[in-house]
């Protein structure tokens, strides 16, 4: 049965039959999507939504502002009310007419790419009335002038969820793609798309978590994280990877790479072609790696402490007993990077010297700006997290996932949901979306500890943040430092990172802007050729200075990057095989941490 794109098909009564047999089978499915909500764990409501406090205020405001201007709320009303009405006489013009064809501008929106929303009259007046709501929403939330500066940003987030929850292509009855798809498929594309649904909640106890890639195309060690080495030390904490080399003669400086622990650090060892764990090892250095552990309850009580002491002061301490030196180059990513910084500056006040030289990865140190996390990082979120880890013992790693992807719903949860739910598609075997669906939980104390002392009170980049009975200070970091940021980065911004990195106490500071997000941005190897950057030495400007008077450069800033670090590396030596007689090779990389399940 063929169609043409442009208009629905047309079912025969063979069809028909096949379309109810395949609807019996929802019966079963049924019974299977009733037992696994039945058995849901609970989780705390306040992380599922805002206060009701702030819709309260911000109604309060509205109500207020249209009481002193009513003529401003009337306009608005009037102007919506005559949209509406228009789109309904377009559309009973359209049925007697046959002519569906809108004169006006469409807005670019891939989620509106079918032609049925331009062709077909309901489609069209759906899409119409919709975007007109939309636009009302927003004149309204604009509108609204009497809250402070983060109760407005949140009011605006939330109300865009709300929108974008709303959107007709989210509702079977309204999505001509998965209308279609339907009879085309005589209704199994809703039975598969039921199975995907049904299989989602089981692998997550009940719990709504969009599968983005497909799982069995991946497997940790054995096409994901392929760069040899060898574990050659565990603790409770950490296990520590020191790769092999893969040159004659090594840098006699090692590295200590610190990735962030919401995460798996397999990200910078997907594949051959994109690693930079492989190309470090490619340029002579030896490379060590900490491979986190992912915490179950029994770390309850684990802090930022203990992440300092058992991972990163261990693991400096380790590379240079096998190494034999004095001094390892670091390397923090993100929350590592936030806290290679804290470690820096309680190594300062020890008058410890062990790290020569610290590059920082898209790493916040002054969170007096909260960017797009400003919605979740208020005290009725914080507060439902606070309770949620205070039951669980840790920050279950869903939970955070959900949140970042809200950042982005469109593309990380309507979309995905749409294709897998709606049309019946297996996710994508794409290595990037399989390693974000494989996060970390975080342990209660220390995920209060980062969300009360850092991000809503920016202790490290003010009076100081309390750890080991010293205060640490941003302006204690005082080591050769290189800043890696990323332009479109929507979870560190650049400018962000820009002004912890200016309240450092380093010398010698290189910053760097690449293009791309938190990701892309990062993982850009050189012979891809694809994101360039952008420099300048000068950091005494704002960060919008800085960047009208910087340098664009074609390409990853990775050869940058190594030369930069070449020179703080010291003298070539014999390249040096993984672990010792003290440090026996407990197992091949990427090691048992990184593939455990602490649910098990």
């Amino acid at each position: 049965m063929t169609t043409s794109e442009d208009q629905m098909p047309e079912p025969t009564e063979e069809n028909i039959e096949r379309l109810k047999e395949n609807m019996e089978k929802v019966e079963a499915l049924s019974k299977r999507l009733i037992e696994v909500m039945s058995t849901k764990k609970s989780h705390t409501p306040a992380l599922d939504g805002p206060n009701q406090e702030l819709f309260a205020r911000a109604a309060t405001a509205y109500w207020a502002e249209a009481w002193q201007n009513p003529a401003k709320l009337l306009e608005q009303q009037i102007e919506y009310w005559g949209k509406s009405v228009l789109n309904f006489a377009e559309a009973q013009k359209a049925m007697t007419t046959g002519d569906a064809e809108d004169e006006e501008p469409k807005p670019s929106d891939k989620r509106f790419a079918n032609p049925l929303w331009e062709t077909n009259p309901y489609f069209r007046l759906i899409r119409q009335q919709y975007q007109t709501n939309s636009d009302a929403i927003a004149q309204a939330v604009a509108s609204v002038d009497d809250l402070d500066t983060k109760d407005k940003r949140r009011l605006r987030y939330f109300s865009q969820q709300i929108v974008d929850m709303m959107s007709p292509t989210n509702f079977l009855a309204t999505n001509p793609d998965a209308l279609q798809k339907a009879v085309e498929t005589e209704g199994q594309s809703l039975i598969k798309g039921l199975e995907n649904l049904v299989s989602d909640l089981e692998a997550n106890d009940g719990e709504l978590v969009v599968k983005l890639a497909d799982e069995s195309a991946f497997e940790v060690g054995g096409n994901l994280a392929t760069t040899p080495g060898d574990v050659i030390y565990r603790n409770r904490m950490m296990e520590l990877i020191q790769y092999k080399p893969a040159t004659e003669t090594v840098h006699e400086t090692p590295i200590v790479l610190f990735p962030p622990w919401i995460n798996k650090f397999y990200i910078l060892d997907l594949k051959a072609q994109n690693s930079m764990i492989k190309w470090i090892t490619e340029q002579g250095y030896t490379l060590f790696v900490v491979s986190w552990v992912n915490p179950d309850e029994s770390y309850a009580d684990v802090g930022m402490e203990d992440y300092i002491q058992d991972g990163f002061l261990t693991a400096v301490e380790e590379a240079k007993k096998i190494c034999k030196v004095k001094q390892v180059n670091a390397i923090g990513y993100c929350i590592a990077g936030t806290t290679l910084s804290l470690t820096l500056s309680l190594m300062k006040q020890r008058g410890d010297k062990s790290i020569k030289s610290a590059t920082l990865f898209t790493a916040l140190t002054d969170f007096s700006e909260q960017g797009e996390f400003t919605p979740f990082l208020q005290n009725d979120f914080i507060d439902g997290v606070e309770e949620e880890v205070n039951k669980e013992g840790v920050l279950r790693s869903w939970i955070m996932a959900r949140t970042m992807s809200f950042l982005r719903s469109r593309d990380l949860i309507y979309g995905p949901a749409i294709r897998s739910y709606m049309l019946g598609e297996v996710p994508p075997a794409f290595d990037l979306l399989f390693w974000n669906g494989d996060g970390a939980n975080l342990p209660a104390k220390m995920t209060v500890q980062y969300l009360r002392g850092l991000c809503q009170r920016n202790e490290f980049a003010a009076d100081g943040f309390e750890l080991f009975g010293q205060k640490l200070r941003v302006s204690d970091v005082d080591v050769p430092l290189m800043a890696i940021t990323c332009e479109t980065d929507h979870i560190a911004a650049w400018k962000d990172c820009y002004r912890g990195v200016q309240k450092m106490g380093s010398k010698s500071k290189t910053f760097v802007v690449s293009e791309s997000g938190h990701i892309a941005g990062i993982v850009n190897p050189p012979s891809k050729k694809k994101y360039g950057h952008y420099t300048n030495p000068d950091m005494t400007a704002d960060a919008d200075t800085w960047m009208k008077k910087a340098d664009f450069h074609e390409g990853s800033w990775w050869p940058l990057w190594e030369a930069w670090l070449k020179k703080r590396s010291g003298k070539q030596v014999p390249a040096r095989d993984t672990g010792d007689s003290d440090h026996p090779r407990l197992a091949p990389a990427p090691g048992t941490y990184v593939v455990a399940d602490p649910n098990s």
